[in-house]
């Protein structure tokens, strides 16, 4: 079963990371569908219908998104206030479209690791500030996965340090 890959960058062109691993995922269609929001909605006008059916279609999901003000960016969560609603995802008997789904996130963060911690300089660890995401995946009876992240963004951008993000990253895909 393929893998459904939402990413969210809004400027994929000038990232480093997120744009390698989205090149990386493309060279196996047939095990990954990548799905970029920027590029498909990008007057941020989102097809509620045709993002549902989609969802619907795999049971492995995961969410890849540059991690920044502690938090996902914004068309992310539009798509996340849009499209998991009501009767459809949570809610009624024919709800729970989500239900039983493979939900992880991979991210990509711009600081060490060990600055999220508790006592560090961001005070709580990332396991903490995921919870939201974490909680509503939850709420709508999917299976909220441990996350993937890749630290440092800030400080190491070299073609090799962003060539070791890869395998680490295939291999949590291929654990999911």
């Amino acid at each position: 079963m393929k893998t459904l890959i939402i990413v969210t960058h809004p400027n994929i062109e000038t990232s480093v990371i997120n744009k390698r691993w989205v090149e990386e995922l493309n060279k196996y269609p047939e095990l990954y569908t990548v799905h970029q929001l920027h590029q498909v909605y990008p007057d941020e006008k989102i097809d509620v219908q045709a993002e549902q059916k989609l969802i619907e279609k795999y049971d492995k999901i995961v969410f890849q998104f540059p991690y920044y003000w502690f938090n996902c960016p914004g068309l992310l969560k539009k798509w996340l206030d849009e499209v998991v609603l009501h009767g459809w995802a949570y809610g009624s008997k024919s709800g729970y479209k989500m239900a039983g789904k493979k939900i992880a996130l991979a991210i990509s963060v711009g600081v060490d690791e060990e600055d999220y911690q508790h006592g560090a300089k961001y005070k709580y660890p990332m396991e903490e500030l995921l919870r939201p995401f974490e909680l509503s995946f939850e709420y709508v009876k999917a299976d909220y996965r441990p996350f993937f992240a890749y630290y440092g963004m800030e400080f190491n951008t070299t073609a090799e340090w962003v060539q070791k993000s890869i395998p680490l990253y295939i291999e949590f895909l291929r654990k999911l």
